[in-house]
């Protein structure tokens, strides 16, 4: 590896600085006098300004860079695709990704050709991000920030890409597949969890600082957040297979969107209310089953969207009014909780665009198994992955027209399952109990499809009370399966 003054080799220059020209928040130029104030020798890294569409000071440009930039004018208005842009016309053995609105300090690039002197086992690095704060919402947004990037850096094992400050092996980059620009912001998250899964080292350099502009304004955040849940909700909606896929955390809000398909929630709904057990035995928790399934059986996801919309709209308020009044702590926490909601409704009104367009296809608890509803995360117990089912669950299962056979495995981690208690119901039709097998390991139902090969499965059963566990269990499942009945009529 070259020293900080080495000669840049005769094929192209060492790093080549990649500065996206959207969202420069006003910064831009002193970005740029960061970067020409380098203390290494100036062939040895290239600066690339990627400008976007609607830039408004391109006249200026040129005048400033002179000969000391190259300018590369692409189609894409986002800062990711700016990026994306300029790693492919770039020349460098080292790609550095920055922000417009981040300048370095003067040592920043002869750190980078130490560190990669000092660390072979790195495959790139993110560099230290000190916030510049101007306003008491921009200081309360550089505290949220600052946690999670210090988190993400120090403590989590692969989130450890920051396109405020990353720098990596340009051959790396290419084999991970590089940013993505339809993904937004959550492009660094994927590319991060492609580096950890294929092996590659992502460190951090703390002695390497940047400065970084906060700018303190709540449609800002709105925006940004905006689009890191878009991309999220896209990238969750191709259903990809790659490596680093299995590495994200798949939210609440995707894994249960199933909950608000009404049909299924009235059919949740129908066979609490045929029930008659559930109501004279356990009247309250029946009563909780029922304004739990109400809703999204007459309503859909609308009501969920409409909690949480006011959700956001009172935290922004609240936040408003405490960045001319309150105090630092409680602007804080405010922030958090303004953020939070944001995500949650932004979620929501993405899954919601995304099942309009026809859906997506999603883990469930087998391949016959079309949507559930009532379901919690997927949990693993002595090595087995199940769900655990609320009181009331749905599903709609496919199979061939005429007599199946219908296995729905459970775990033994409640009483004995002929002693459960519970009750099936398809298409809304009680299941006779003749047509059901209770074994150590689930239920064998033998049950008539319609024409169409689909219909729905429902079951009730009394609360499993979990010690420490506040939630809604039914029963544990482990997977459902659909088989065509070789078995002779009964006469």
């Amino acid at each position: 590896m070259p020293s900080p003054q080495a000669e840049p080799d005769a094929e192209g220059p060492l790093f080549s600085v990649i500065i996206p020209l959207e969202y420069h928040r006003g910064q831009w130029e002193q970005s740029w006098q960061g970067w020409m104030s380098q203390t290494i020798a100036r062939p040895l890294y290239e600066i690339i300004l990627v400008v976007p569409p609607d830039f408004s000071l391109r006249e200026n440009l040129s005048a400033l860079a002179g000969g000391e930039a190259r300018l590369e004018f692409a189609d894409s208005a986002h800062d990711i695709g700016l990026c994306a842009v300029g790693a492919t016309r770039a020349r460098g053995k080292y790609l550095f990704f920055t922000e417009s609105h981040c300048w370095p300090e003067p040592d920043v690039l002869a750190l980078c050709v130490c560190a990669f002197e000092d660390h072979p086992e790195w495959s790139g690095f993110s560099c230290k991000s000190i916030p510049v704060c101007h306003n008491r919402l921009s200081q309360a947004e550089a505290t949220m920030y600052q946690a999670d990037i210090d988190f993400g850096m120090k403590v989590h094992p692969w989130r450890k890409v920051l396109d405020q400050c990353f720098v990596t092996r340009r051959e790396v980059y290419e084999e991970c597949g590089g940013l993505r620009e339809e993904l937004g912001h959550f492009a660094e998250w994927v590319l991060a969890a492609a580096y950890h899964a294929r092996g590659h080292v992502i460190g951090y350099l703390e002695e390497a600082r940047f400065h970084h502009y906060y700018v303190g304004r709540l449609s800002d955040l709105k925006t940004f957040t905006l689009d890191f849940v878009e991309g999220e909700i896209r990238y969750l909606s191709g259903a990809r297979r790659e490596p680093g896929s299995e590495l994200l955390e798949i939210p609440v809000e995707w894994s249960s969107q199933d909950n608000f398909d009404p049909a299924l929630a009235r059919s949740a709904l129908r066979a609490l209310v045929i029930d008659g057990r559930s109501w004279s035995r356990h009247r309250r928790e029946t009563w909780r089953g029922f304004r739990r399934w109400v809703g999204p059986a007459l309503f859909g996801d609308l009501l969920a969207r409409g909690a949480a919309r006011l959700a956001a709209a009172y935290a922004r308020c609240v936040l408003t009014v405490l960045s001319r009044v309150g105090s630092s702590e409680s602007i804080a926490r405010w922030m958090k909780r303004y953020i939070a909601a944001l995500i949650d409704v932004q979620r929501l009104d993405c899954i919601h665009r995304v099942r309009e367009a026809g859906g997506a296809r999603l883990q469930r608890l087998g391949d016959p198994v079309l949507a559930q509803a009532g379901f919690n995360a997927v949990e693993i117990w002595q090595g087995r992955a199940f769900r655990w089912s609320e009181p009331e669950a749905a599903v709609r299962i496919s199979g061939r027209p005429g007599r199946n056979v219908v296995r729905v495995q459970c775990l033994n981690v409640r009483e004995p399952l002929d002693r459960v208690g519970l009750r099936f119901y398809l298409d809304g039709a009680d299941i006779a109990d003749r047509s059901i097998a209770i074994h150590e390991d689930g239920f064998v139902l033998r049950l008539e499809l319609p024409s169409s090969g689909e219909a729905t499965l429902a079951w009730t059963c009394p609360r499993f009370a979990a010690l420490g566990d506040p939630r809604r269990l039914g029963l544990p499942v482990v997977a459902i399966e659909v088989a065509s009945d070789t078995q002779p009529r009964e006469a």
